[in-house]
């Protein structure tokens, strides 16, 4: 079973609004085991936005419309359910009391506009709004059905929940399906890609998605069934990935690479301290993101110019004649200064050049050092060169730095 949505509103087609209701949907009707084939954002045009609920018929029995159920001139779904339809409409006298009765119990006397919102398609029956004036619709078609829900989120999920999902699930809901999903820092796309072929062959049977942001690539795993039998096929479908990518999955689902350092840290008792030049704060941000992250973090330094390296530092002026600002040897030394002025148990430092400008024939923009200095342990360096732009450049490398301290306290070899 298929579902498609479409969203209503020209404002979602502009730079100024995020349609996050069609994501809260997509992730409802997974739960239900129904795919989403298709998304689509209609401005505000009953023609279009009747061509589109047409063409989403066609490919899923289950469409869900949201927005352009509103009182003014361009909230043209109802319209378009009519035009779609073939049906006229005409006022509802039991919903236009409704809404006149909602007003009023705020005081308020009804505007005439909002009569439009009582109007109901012949052969469609309202859905009760109880946080709002304008009903929805569910359309029964011989394809499947058509709800249509207003473009407000609370009122949006409520209906969703408590009238639409539902029958949706009496009547089309396929096996549940359980999802897993596993996460990779400071790896390359394509690199994990290479290591995990041989699990998609064994597998092939089952689908699985790889997904890369910046520092990160996620591998997402589903498994129809009860849910005990999901989560033993998802068990041996996590063994072998963790097989393929030894040390190198850090968490699963709504872990992140802070949040498993942080709970790491906190389970040895250790502290940490920061050294950061081009990543600006932002591994420290990072850390302290993490409620909680006082109990380990111990506090750092933003040290971009080389005055403040060496005085709050300690970076030796020689290092910096000899070797520059962006070089192993200061890493080192930013990490090491770190960790003996907080009196932390690990330090981690970056010292790069993230563009746009500022690169040379032996430094290009995106050579990067980060160092990690640990108590009773001899100081590691690592070389990185980071693609993309400057934000790029500096969120890679935070994901980098924290995944080089995850690995060393859990063992591994940081490369």
């Amino acid at each position: 079973m298929k579902a498609a949505i479409v969203a209503v509103g020209s404002e979602l087609l502009g730079p100024s609004r995020l349609d996050t209701n069609s994501l809260w949907l997509a992730g409802k009707l997974d739960e239900a085991g129904i795919p989403v084939v298709r998304k689509a954002c209609v401005g505000d045009d009953a023609g279009a936005i009747a061509a589109e609920i047409r063409e989403a018929s066609r490919r899923a029995p289950i469409v869900v419309v949201t927005g352009g159920l509103g009182p003014t001139a361009d909230d043209l779904t109802r319209e378009a359910v009519g035009e779609f339809s073939g049906r006229p409409s005409a006022i509802d006298p039991g919903i236009l009391e409704e809404i006149r009765g909602r007003f009023a119990r705020r005081g308020i006397a009804m505007p005439a506009i909002n009569e439009k919102q009582a109007l109901v398609v012949e052969g469609t029956r309202p859905l009760r709004n109880p946080r709002g004036s304008a009903p929805g619709i569910w359309l029964e078609t011989e394809e499947g059905i058509v709800a249509c829900l207003p473009g407000v989120p609370s009122e949006m999920k409520r209906m969703f929940e408590e009238l639409v999902f539902p029958e949706i699930v009496r009547r089309f809901a396929a096996p549940p399906r359980s999802r897993r999903v596993l996460k990779i820092a400071a790896m390359g796309e394509s690199a994990v890609e290479e290591r995990v072929g041989p699990v998609y062959a064994k597998w092939s049977a089952h689908a699985f998605t790889i997904l890369a942001s910046v520092g990160e690539v996620q591998l997402h795993l589903v498994a129809a069934g009860a849910p005990e039998v999901a989560a033993r096929l998802l068990d041996a479908q996590t063994e072998d990935f963790e097989r393929a990518l030894p040390g190198r999955i850090y968490g699963r689902d709504d872990d992140t690479l802070e949040s498993v350092v942080g709970a790491r840290l906190r389970d040895l008792g250790a502290t940490l301290a920061t050294a950061e030049s081009c990543t600006g704060g932002l591994i420290a941000q990072r850390i302290t993101d993490v409620p909680g992250s006082s109990d380990y973090f111990r506090g750092g330094v933003v040290a971009y110019a080389n005055d403040v390296k060496t005085g709050a530092l300690g970076v030796r002026p020689e290092t910096l004649a000899a070797h520059g600002a962006v070089s192993e040897e200061t890493a080192r030394e930013m990490a090491e200064g770190a960790r003996g002025k907080f009196g932390a148990d690990f330090a981690l430092s970056a010292t790069g050049v993230a563009g746009p400008g500022g690169g040379t024939p032996e430094k290009p923009v995106g050579s990067v050092w980060i160092a990690l200095a640990a108590k009773g342990r001899e100081t590691r360096a690592r070389f990185l060169r980071p693609p993309g732009d400057r934000a790029t450049i500096r969120a890679w490398t935070a994901s980098a730095a924290l995944e080089m301290l995850r690995r060393t306290m859990a063992g591994a070899d940081t490369d």
